[in-house]
């Protein structure tokens, strides 16, 4: 699987972040990490994830950000969602992985494989 190369958008001190670099370690896979505490998402990326994924996916609605901003009482659709990521990064639902035209969000180990098969 050498040839099988995986980005994975997170923050170091990100559990969930941990594990899917964990899981693709295990698997021998080429990961290039982009570490979101130290340089955020281009908004084009951004977007990208969105288009594919739909904003909903993007948006950690567990997460103290979420809550802090009390965002659980306000009905937001797809557009306002991906202005509100645009905004705040720390909205996001971690991690967030590329292969070539594949996408996953969040910790889903099936979806995770699905992009080594894809």
């Amino acid at each position: 699987m050498a040839d099988v190369r995986v980005q994975v958008f997170g923050r170091k001190d990100s559990r969930e972040t941990g594990r899917a670099l964990r899981f693709y370690k295990e698997r021998r896979v080429e990961v290039a990490f982009v570490d979101l505490g130290v340089r955020p998402m281009a908004p084009t990326e951004l977007r990208r994830f969105a288009e594919r994924l739909g904003a909903e996916p993007l948006i950690d609605r567990e997460g103290k950000r979420f809550r802090e901003l009390g965002l659980a009482w306000i009905q937001m659709d797809d557009q306002d969602l991906l202005r509100r990521l645009l905004a705040d990064q720390r909205l996001l639902r971690l991690p967030l992985i590329r292969r070539g035209d594949a996408f996953a969000a969040g910790v889903d180990e099936a979806d995770w494989r699905r992009l080594l098969s894809g």
